[in-house]
């Protein structure tokens, strides 16, 4: 007799997942919801743009002053993401960048990229001005790339008066910088309306880094 296939196991879901699964309105309210989030990435676009004007940034070579980049996707980490880089460098080893991120499920991040041939600059600035950086909701992200988009212990070390000795430490041994505000969705500001004026503060408290 011929061997008997296996019988495959019976995928099974969840009760919650069934309930998911026959639920007709979250997909429509994630498209209104992704729309919005592109609208609000919009308005930040034209605030950055007019608090850019005239400012002399000690930007890299190449550095296009007007290029700007709007992304969307669906598996930062298995959640959907939006994200502006506005201003945007980045070329080989070079980055240079402001990047807004709306991450669905955590937080929205105003972050300034920084790695390349100034880095030592941006860290000199970073610690000659701190006493407009320190105690205004900042952090230094601690990743070991870039890319890393959580806080909290381990990830971020809060920008405090009391810090700055051990702020100077760290940046002695990093190889790029990454400072940027973490701001909740249910905090006062996105439940108001005014994204576009929290980019603009956390950029303007952060120009003394990448100014001369």
């Amino acid at each position: 007799m011929g061997k008997e296939s296996a019988t495959a196991e019976p995928i099974l879901f969840t009760p919650d997942e069934l309930i998911l699964l026959g639920d007709t309105q979250f997909f429509r309210a994630k498209a209104r919801i992704m729309t919005k989030m592109k609208a609000v990435l919009e308005g930040v676009y034209g605030d950055l743009q007019k608090e850019l004007a005239g400012v002399d940034l000690l930007a890299p070579e190449g550095f296009n002053p007007t290029a700007h980049q709007f992304v969307k996707g669906e598996h930062l980490e298995d959640f959907p993401y939006q994200y502006l880089d506005y201003f945007k460098h980045f070329q080989g080893e070079e980055k240079f960048a402001f990047r807004t991120l709306l991450w669905w499920g955590h937080h929205i991040v105003f972050a300034l990229i920084l790695e390349g041939e100034r880095l030592a600059q941006y860290k000199k600035n970073l610690m000659n001005r701190y006493g407009g950086v320190a105690d205004h909701g900042l952090a230094l992200c601690l990743g070991s790339t870039p890319w890393e988009w959580k806080r909290g212990e381990g990830y971020t070390m809060e920008l405090t008066w009391e810090r700055k000795n051990e702020l100077q430490a760290l940046l002695d041994r990093r190889s790029f910088v990454k400072l940027a505000r973490f701001v909740p969705f249910d905090h006062q500001m996105v439940r108001e309306g005014r994204v576009p004026d929290a980019a603009r503060a956390t950029l303007r408290q952060l120009l003394p880094v990448v100014t001369p």
